[in-house]
């Protein structure tokens, strides 16, 4: 296995995820198998019980796992299946290694961060690596490994050493190491500094790792004598230092590297310039300039709980970009916070209530996201109502498709107390009802987590026409609550159908009003498998319907399995 390491040094937040996915990318375009962890070197075992506004949304894998959101983008840009333990935390070998120490595995030896916690971080890096995530047979050829946080935080320390020992134990040309640094400019006399970057070097260089590349982010491209300077100091050949500066859109990233012949530099570090091809990005290139040059665009109102970050729903945005790059837009989100369409808002804060109120009603569409607790609920069930009674094409995912089912249980069967149990333990109308499940992969977990298959009940609705007519879809879960079964018989007498169920029939998965252009919900998160070039279909349709495009699209494309 040959291992393409990335570390970050300055600050955190440089786009580390960004350039090891590119990295990756680069290296399939020559043709190789690419394979890539994720180490994040918090105690925390996964990231499911983490704020979204604490670290960006949770990513769900096929497999249950709950991870960070750079897998996400490990999986979009490489179109590759990760398992959850592609993800490797603190917590997570810690907690390996403690379970070996009582179960008696040590032998009565006394357990040390080394060699005990470095071995486990050493073993669980080569295992996984060897795990094929590309759909095809045997290990990849090389794994990408992104070590989180920045060079000198106490966190990382074992981590670090064990990617020591690993780069001496697998030999020079099976580890390359790639350090992403900031390359600041300061004040008016605009002087691009390098000595931030030079004390970074010097720390990973004491702690035994010396950098192969040294990729250098900035706001424009670097000088020649900046990079003469980092190659004197830094110990690094001056063809080895690459630039990613700011660009319009991330997947010129990609080409950026390409560009600077990165992949040469990498392929000759790894021994592998006799077995890879020259990197084929036309696809790439089409796709990164199609974008650059896009005039129309479409306005998605956005209304969820945590809108103060837009990481917190990444996936969601980077499922609307694919779909509107599909459909020749740019997408425009206009991003409201539920509380702010609510009563209580009008009276408190009234200029954000009436902005969010005049945003929600020029948006051409309406997008309700995933979510837990009860805070912005009022907001999210106004938005609902609204895209009902007004025709305007409304996804519900997720907490979303709950929102619907309470929205027209209120209005429309006139249960006034209807609600979610999550949200009123003692509703007269529970319509939405805690629905745990026994996971094979989570031992004692209620979270109803990974891919699930939902059945199409019918092939006569929008939804199972955009899956073109598959009797079935196999999408990521992440919930508790579920549309209640007890109430499906009144909910299709008034008109909303109920379209998509697991196998036991029990759990509603999709939701449509049959007399709605488009207003569809859906348990799932759709979002998680969208990918550039192959958009989510859900999204797809949102898109379509939001310009007047979906019937068209529905009648070129024949339902075809």
């Amino acid at each position: 296995m040959k291992y393409v390491l990335v570390t970050g040094g300055v600050v955190s937040g440089l786009g580390k995820g960004v350039t090891a996915s590119s990295i990756g990318v680069v290296l399939k375009a020559c043709g190789l198998r690419v394979t890539s962890i994720k180490i994040d070197p918090y105690l925390n075992t996964d990231a499911g019980t983490m704020s979204p506004f604490e670290h960006g949304e949770v990513f769900v894998l096929d497999d249950g796992g709950e991870v960070d959101l750079d897998l996400g983008n490990y999986e979009r840009f490489l179109d590759v299946t990760l398992t959850r333990d592609n993800n490797i935390t603190t917590g997570k070998i810690y907690q390996s290694v403690l379970d070996k120490e009582r179960r008696g595995d040590y032998l009565g030896k006394t357990v040390q961060v080394v060699p005990h916690i470095t071995d486990a971080i050493k073993t669980w890096i080569e295992s996984v690596s060897l795990i094929p995530v590309d759909g095809k047979v045997g290990p990849a050829d090389v794994c990408v490994i992104e070590l989180g946080g920045t060079v000198g935080d106490i966190e990382s320390m074992p981590f670090i050493e064990a990617l020591r020992q690993l780069s001496f134990s697998v030999g020079q040309e099976n580890f390359c190491l790639i350090h992403v640094s900031l390359i600041p400019v300061l004040g008016v006399v605009g002087e691009q500094k390098t000595k931030p970057t030079q004390h970074s070097v010097r720390e990973l260089r004491a702690l035994g790792l010396t950098p192969h590349l040294l990729a250098c982010r900035s706001a424009q491209p670097l000088l020649e004598n900046t990079k003469e300077k980092l190659s004197q100091f830094c110990h690094v050949a001056a063809g080895n230092i690459l630039n990613i500066h700011d660009v319009p859109n991330i997947w010129h990233v990609p080409l950026l590297l390409r560009n600077q012949n990165a992949h040469h530099s990498i392929l000759q570090q790894l021994n592998l310039l006799s077995i890879a091809m020259p990197p084929d990005l036309r696809d790439w290139t089409k796709m990164a300039e199609t974008y650059d040059n896009l005039t129309n665009s479409v306005r998605i109102a956005m209304v969820g709980k945590y809108v103060g970050l837009t990481d917190s729903y990444l996936s969601v945005v980077k499922a609307l970009l694919h779909a509107c790059v599909a459909c020749s837009l740019k997408p425009s989100i206009d991003w409201i916070a539920a509380s702010d369409l609510e009563d209580d808002s009008a009276k408190l804060t009234p200029e954000a209530h009436a902005a969010a109120w005049e945003t929600l009603k020029n948006a051409a569409c309406v997008l309700v996201p995933g979510g837990f607790g009860d805070r912005g609920v009022k907001g999210m069930i106004l938005a609902a109502k609204y895209a009902r009674e007004n025709n305007v094409p409304y996804l519900g995912i997720c907490l979303g498709m709950q929102i619907s089912v309470i929205e027209f249980a209120r209005s429309l069967l006139s249960l006034e107390r209807a609600d979610s149990t999550e949200f009123d333990e003692h509703t007269p109308n529970p319509v939405v009802v805690f629905m745990p499940e026994g996971s094979r992969t989570h031992m004692g977990s209620t979270m109803r987590l990974g891919s699930r298959r939902t059945l199409f009940q019918t092939p006569d609705c929008i939804t199972s026409k955009l899956y073109h007519n598959s009797e079935y879809v196999d999408e990521r879960h992440r919930h508790r609550y579920e549309v209640n079964p007890d109430v499906i018989g009144i909910l299709e007498e008034a008109g909303l159908k109920l379209l998509g169920k697991d196998d036991s029939g029990r759990r509603m998965e999709i939701l449509e009003l049959p007399s709605h252009p488009f207003y569809v919900g859906v348990q799932f998160h759709p979002e998680f498998k969208s990918r550039p070039g192959k958009p989510s279909a859900l999204f797809l349709g949102l898109i379509l319907a939001a310009t007047g495009q979906l019937e068209t699209y529905l009648d070129r494309h024949p339902n075809t399995s």
